[in-house]
């Protein structure tokens, strides 16, 4: 078996931590090659599409990538930036605030992101870690809710790397944070800015992204966590049972996922004569497609068709200072154990440091200080 090429280890040198912030991916570009290129390493995932593969692959091949490659890419067109896809320019912003958070708070902790699919990949970042001497990495999934279509995919990503390299760093992988006390309190306050400028809605509708429901049947523990988050968060807020509902979007093919589903549930809305509905999406921690052009154009076009007057998209997580704490709590829970403080660490490279010179001076011969 071949291995990866190594950097030269060097005996006694100081043990680095990077934090490696793992979103779903994006295409390159809002063009139907890219998304079909994106697209087809996303839906060959055997945790996403659990078809055996000789049948999913003429179904993939036939009857989606060539036709949902064009609809998708007029749909990123519709939300794309001057600086590419919301989800990448707001993944690596998160990255870099939260290398700053923790470095305020006394970590010495090199902060990166990666994609499961597309750029960066997951196997790039992860060597560039090693090659520059990171020998303690933590895995902080976008997916506050655990699902082996998400999460355990990343964790399959990882674990294959590191398959092919010699000398393995700790490791260790953060798996859930949909009930973290911090995350549920960013929600919160996300929601509360939104209700201070726009007004408090009729109806609140917590919209997660889908699942199929066989994955359910099969033990996922998904739906729970979903449905854990909106309690939690509607306490935090107040709300009544009545004052809210669960939704499921971005289905994909005719099996039935979880319901019910979030166009549905707002058309309802309207035509039970709510005139005006807040739409948060607290499983997603970034703004993207699911988000800006599902969410924010589709069901709102939606709920408006039905009879419906205003409809209220509240942002994600992203850049704000609530979010970026939340993540900071979270990962300082995780490295525990793991010598991260500053000070410990450059008083530890320095008592490293006079030992080598003392030890070279020996080998030369001159006289001890």
């Amino acid at each position: 078996m071949s291995f990866l090429p190594e950097p030269e280890y060097i005996h006694g040198s100081s043990q680095k931590t990077a934090v490696v912030l793992i979103n779903l991916g994006t295409p390159d570009a809002p063009t139907p090659s890219a998304v079909r290129k994106y697209l087809k390493e996303f839906l060959w995932d055997k945790r996403v599409v659990e078809i055996p593969r000789l049948i999913w692959w003429l179904i993939l091949h036939v009857l989606i990538l060539p036709f949902r490659s064009k609809k998708s890419a007029l749909k990123y067109a519709a939300i794309w930036t001057k600086d590419g896809s919301p989800l990448l320019v707001h993944t690596r912003k998160q990255a870099a605030l939260l290398q700053g958070y923790l470095g305020e708070r006394g970590h010495e902790i090199h902060t990166t992101f990666a994609m499961r699919y597309g750029t960066p990949s997951i196997p790039s970042v992860l060597a560039k870690l090693q090659s520059e001497g990171y020998q303690r990495i933590l895995i902080l999934p976008a997916y506050p809710q655990y699902s082996a279509t998400t999460t355990a995919s990343n964790f399959d990503a990882v674990t294959s790397h590191y398959q092919q390299v010699r000398n393995l760093p700790d490791l260790r992988f953060i798996k859930q944070y949909h009930d973290h006390p911090a995350y549920i309190q960013a929600l919160k306050s996300t929601i509360l800015a939104s209700w201070e400028k726009h007004g408090r809605p009729e109806k609140m509708v917590m919209s997660f992204h889908g699942l199929p429901k066989a994955f359910l049947m099969r033990g996922d523990p998904y739906h729970c966590q979903c449905h854990k988050t909106a309690r939690l968060l509607a306490e935090q807020l107040g709300l009544q049972p009545d004052d809210y509902v669960v939704s499921f979007q971005s289905r994909l093919g005719r099996a039935e996922w979880l319901q019910p589903y979030t166009e549905a549930t707002v058309v309802a809305l309207a035509k039970q004569g709510k005139k005006r509905i807040d739409v948060v999406c607290p499983g997603f921690l970034a703004d993207c497609l699911e988000t800006l052009e599902e969410i924010a154009m589709e069901v709102r076009q939606a709920f408006l068709s039905a009879g419906g007057i205003e409809f209220n998209y509240i942002e994600c997580l992203n850049e704000s200072p609530t979010g970026i704490r939340a993540l900071a709590d979270i990962v300082e829970q995780h490295v525990s154990g793991w010598p991260t403080n500053m000070t410990a660490n450059m008083r530890a490279a320095e008592k490293h440091d006079a030992m080598l010179s003392r030890a070279q001076a020996q080998q030369m011969g001159a006289p001890r200080s």
